[in-house]
């Protein structure tokens, strides 16, 4: 089994910054694709940034150039760099990883972290 625990989130004024991370554990074979969603209150969840199987970034448009999506292999990690946040942005975060695990044959996993919450308010 998969587990994914998010850190970083928090309170912070418009044009902050703040840092998420997710680190993936368990008995993890390989992590295909890593990336971070979010949804705020009465809206469906959205894709903000991920790296894809193919190893390419995606993002969202409404993120592109104040967000920067790193991840760190030999960790399973992966954290997203928010700057210049704005109101929009408050939203619970979510971590997602898909890949391959088990202790003896590797079977195709996909897991979500429990969220972690980004408040962006003056």
């Amino acid at each position: 089994q998969v587990q994914l625990v998010e850190s970083g989130g928090g309170l912070v004024q418009p044009g902050g910054s703040l840092r998420l991370s997710c680190t993936a554990s368990g008995s993890i074979f390989s992590i295909n694709a890593m990336g971070w969603s979010r949804q705020a209150p009465g809206k469906q969840r959205e894709l903000v940034a991920a790296f894809t199987s193919g190893g390419m970034t995606n993002y969202a448009d409404s993120v592109k150039g104040r967000f920067t999506i790193s991840r760190d292999n030999a960790k399973n990690t992966v954290s997203l760099q928010m700057n210049n946040l704005k109101r929009e942005d408050t939203a619970v975060y979510y971590c997602n990883a898909q890949g391959y695990a088990g202790t003896i044959v590797p079977e195709i996993f996909s897991a979500w972290g429990q969220g972690t919450q980004v408040t962006v308010s003056s």
